[in-house]
């Protein structure tokens, strides 16, 4: 009996963790994932594939709640819009997703939680796993979004509202292949309290290329070394930003396009 009694009161004193409704989105994500990444390719697979994503819609829903953005769809989706493992697209930051037509203006919206996993599971694809570090990461607003890479040339010095704890702007080119020119595209990312805000703007602002720069890139590619001719244009696109933010502050267009982050800042937050 005396067993018994103290049975029970490990029992009773054992606590009892439920699962948070972040860690069920997520429980209930990589089963999904296990399951069409092993599942062959039938309408019927699509047809559940594309219910999942629904549900999975749905889960986000809630933990989000509401979200109004001026120009984007009242309904957002979920951001991962893909299951299958190995397809272009898997790994996008999990969240829900908002597009207008065409994809010139999009946005994700999602909680600290979920972006701190997701750095996580990014870790061996170069992402910085501090929050900070990662806005500022050029991978960060390749991976988040979009099957298209992008080249971050410079910071845009954005006024964080006293209501966010973190607010980063960039500006940079997205596209599948050559991303040298100039700029246009102003990415836009906040933190106000437990939600995360990410709006990306394509054709954003009017730029123009910096001829002190052009000249680092030509003096970049004109060096024999690297003899491959991938490595020594990665380089001399590194040089070659670097210079672009260092004299993009300088530009005459510069003041349009923090002017621009802001309003999409603004956008953003509020409610």
């Amino acid at each position: 009996m005396r067993s018994l009694a103290l049975l029970c009161l490990l029992v009773f004193a054992t606590p009892t963790y439920a699962a948070t409704p972040e860690q069920h989105y997520l429980d209930l994500r990589d089963r999904y994932i296990a399951k069409f990444s092993k599942a062959k390719e039938s309408d019927e697979t699509f047809k559940q594939h594309d219910a999942a994503l629904n549900e999975l819609t749905g889960v986000l829903r809630g933990l989000v709640g509401p979200v109004t953005i001026k120009g984007l769809p009242a309904e957002g989706k979920s951001n991962a819009d893909t299951l299958f493992k190995g397809d272009s697209g898997f790994g996008h930051l999990d969240g829900l997703g908002f597009a207008s037509e065409g994809d010139k203006m999009q946005a994700v919206v999602t909680t600290t939680g979920l972006l701190k996993h997701w750095l996580r599971e990014h870790r061996e694809d170069g992402l910085p796993q501090e929050i900070a570090a990662a806005f500022k990461s050029d991978r960060f607003y390749y991976q988040a979004i979009q099957d298209s890479a992008f080249a971050k040339y410079a910071e845009l010095p954005i006024a964080k509202p006293a209501s966010a704890s973190a607010a980063v702007a960039v500006l940079g080119v997205r596209g599948n292949g050559d991303l040298k020119g100039a700029p246009h595209e102003i990415d836009v990312v906040a933190i106000q309290g437990e939600k995360v805000f990410f709006l990306a703007v394509t054709d954003a602002v009017k730029t123009a290329e910096i001829p002190a720069c052009e000249k680092v890139w030509k003096q970049m590619m004109a060096r024999k070394t690297p003899e491959d001719a991938m490595a020594k244009e990665d380089q001399a696109m590194d040089a070659y930003t670097k210079c672009f933010a260092k004299e993009a502050p300088s530009q005459s267009w510069f003041a349009g396009a923090v002017k621009k982050a802001q309003s999409q800042l603004e956008m953003l937050l509020t409610r």
